[in-house]
């Protein structure tokens, strides 16, 4: 099993940044695709990024594309989330995914294997 924790969040000025991380335990971390979604009181939960297990491919939702990178350091087991230029409607709970499928662009197709908890971020206008 794998288990996924997250932390970096807090609150930050729109047009400021924050990293997350996501630190992964328990089995083998490299061989699966790693991925964010957000989700907002009230609102469905939303894709935002995922990164191959290789590192060498990342997929966006447009919402955040050109603002946020995901990337990963496989040897720290863990996944980054910068996030930039932020913005008002970022406000979420920002959560970790792995998804043993291995790449970014189908993450979460056939289900997410493991999540974290969720780390709050805010941000105000």
């Amino acid at each position: 099993q794998v288990q996924l924790v997250e932390s970096g969040g807090g609150l930050a000025q729109a047009g400021g940044s924050l990293r997350l991380s996501c630190a992964a335990s328990g089995r083998t971390f490299s061989h699966y695709a790693m991925g964010w979604f957000r989700q907002a009181p009230g609102k469905e939960r939303e894709f935002v990024a995922a990164i191959s297990w290789s590192g060498d491919s990342t997929n966006y939702a447009d919402s955040v594309k050109g603002r946020f990178t995901i990337s990963r350091d496989n040897a720290k087991n863990t996944v980054y989330l910068q996030m930039n230029n932020l913005k008002p409607e970022d406000t979420a709970d920002y959560y970790c995914a792995a998804d043993s499928g291995g790449n970014s662009d189908e993450f979460g197709t056939y289900g997410i294997d493991y999540w974290g908890k969720g780390t709050l971020v805010t941000v105000s206008g």
